[in-house]
């Protein structure tokens, strides 16, 4: 059966100014980035090298034109850190659109938006 996550799509106006923002302000990695055609490129970025789980950064034109029903609207996402405060300030430092810090009975969390305002949520992970 199934063991891991392996990709998320996130549909995109401009795959590289998504790229720029996860590399950039988020720290990420490149993790495979493929010319595809002429006008396509398959694009998966990480927070690490050894991470397994990727973002597929995808631009949403591209996919509405190969599939006009798809849906291109934002998942919501939860990225997780074991140290919230430190990743909430070093967001902000790269100038990251950032929520409130809040605690709540399950743990801190707070928000942040990409370069095209969709929504994720950062939860610190303590078990």
């Amino acid at each position: 059966m199934i063991d891991k996550i392996g990709k998320i799509t996130i549909y995109v106006n401009n795959q590289e100014e998504a790229k720029e923002f996860w590399i950039n302000k988020m720290n990420f990695i490149v993790k495979l980035e493929k010319q595809m055609g002429p006008s396509m490129k398959w694009l998966e970025v990480g927070p690490s090298k050894e991470e397994f789980t990727t973002f597929v950064i995808y631009d949403k034109n591209m996919m509405l034109s190969q599939n006009p029903k798809a849906n291109v609207n934002h998942p919501n996402i939860i990225l997780s850190t074991r140290d919230i405060e430190n990743t909430y300030n070093k967001m902000k430092s790269n100038e990251v659109e950032v929520g409130e810090l809040m605690i709540m009975p399950y743990g801190k969390i707070f928000s942040f938006k990409d370069q095209d305002g969709n929504d994720y949520l950062v939860r610190e992970d303590i078990y």
